[in-house]
């Protein structure tokens, strides 16, 4: 902040006109101002009393607009709400692990018939049919989107969910089902569901068609970045539309009108953490898109109950990044790479404990470096 100091000079009534020839001096900076205020002291010089009367007028620094490193232009957010929702219907519900997997996980398309215009990393509400045990409606819970912003269909009018089957015992031996979950699960085809939002801009994707994305996912975390990953390698979009800066890079012609799109060129780097390889989510999905994009797309499973590092430890998310530390390390030095996390709470202590070493060995702070890559719209957490 900047000041402009005025100060008028009131000498008091005596026989000289002018000060005297010793006079202190007294700098500004020793004085508090605050803005809009005047100051009124007396000043000694010379065996005189000198009144000082300052007035500060400060003018606040011009302000910055912060951009976004994130395709956050024109999204939408709230637009339906538990008032109001969305009356969608099912068009697909289907498991989507194996028979001897810890838990079901099902995938569902649900029609919005383009009134949910969401993006990729965002989410919807769901408000299960019926009344809680006080006789009230459900309360919505919120799901991260499973499919991109075309949607599985490709026409921008559905949207899809990633969902696993909440069923547990508690302390009184009861079994307990997730009402939202189980009711979703449960759809068929044909069948209404009451959708809000969409909500969230902590997800959305880098607008850098060549960033380095890290995805982190364990069990159904995986929805977002199964989004992320489908727009990257199995659509072709404007955002990746050819022009001056990429003019030698494209991949895709549109046959109707002839427009060149560039793909996605940076690198996309997915590490899913499941218990068993049963409950290994759209493993199909990112196999072919590892096979049609080996250059830009790194797919690395943590399977904690059947494999185990060279120590012996059993395999989560973090161990088998810890594999790969120095790399990722490196690669979070880039002012293009963006960490995405999306699972359970645990996993962002498990990459600190990874980082913290390697970023002293730089004589970097990580806690430091981390809350500056937030800042910048680097480090994206959602977890539960």
């Amino acid at each position: 902040m900047t000041a402009a100091l005025t100060a008028a000079i009131s000498l008091p009534t005596s026989q000289s006109s002018s000060l005297p020839t010793r006079t202190s001096i007294i700098s500004p900076e020793r004085f508090s101002f605050n803005k809009g205020c005047l100051y009124s002291r007396n000043v000694y010089g010379g065996g005189k009393v000198v009144s000082i009367r300052a007035q500060v007028v400060t003018e606040a620094p011009a302000k910055v607009e912060k951009v976004s490193k994130k395709n956050e232009e024109g999204v939408v957010v709230n637009k339906f709400r538990p008032k109001e929702p969305y009356i969608g219907k099912c068009l697909l519900n289907t498991k989507i692990t194996a028979d001897d997997a810890p838990g079901e996980t099902w995938h569902m398309v649900f029609t919005t018939e383009g009134e949910i215009p969401y993006r990729e990393g965002q989410s919807i509400g769901v408000i299960a049919d019926g009344v809680d045990k006080n006789g009230k409606p459900n309360k919505l819970r919120l799901y991260s989107i499973a499919s991109s912003a075309l949607g599985d269909f490709g026409d921008s009018k559905t949207v899809s969910l990633c969902v696993k089957r909440l069923v547990y015992t508690n302390e009184q031996g009861e079994i307990v089902k997730g009402v939202c979950s189980n009711f979703l699960c449960d759809l068929k085809p044909g069948a209404d569901v009451k959708i809000t939002g969409p909500v969230g801009k902590e997800m959305l994707m880098p607008k850098d068609p060549n960033a380095t994305v890290i995805m982190l996912a364990t069990g159904t975390g995986i929805a977002p970045f199964r989004a992320f990953l489908w727009k990257m390698f199995f659509e072709k979009h404007e955002d990746y539309k050819v022009n001056e800066i990429f003019p030698d890079y494209f991949d895709a012609t549109d046959p109707c009108d002839g427009t060149k799109f560039l793909q996605y060129n940076g690198l996309a780097w997915l590490f899913l953490g499941v218990p068993t390889t049963s409950s290994l989510l759209y493993k199909e999905e990112f196999e072919k898109m590892k096979e049609k994009s080996p250059d830009n797309f790194r797919l690395d499973f943590a399977v904690s109950r059947e494999q185990t590092n060279e120590k012996g430890e059993k395999m989560y998310i973090q161990t088998r990044m810890a594999q790969y530390a120095e790399e990722l390390w490196e690669l979070l030095k880039k002012d293009n790479t963006y960490i995405y996390m999306c699972g359970l709470k645990g996993m962002e202590k498990g990459i600190d404990d990874i980082m913290v070493s390697l970023a002293a060995k730089d004589g970097i702070d990580w806690i430091e470096y981390k809350r500056q890559l937030k800042k910048a719209g680097q480090w994206n957490v959602e977890v539960y």
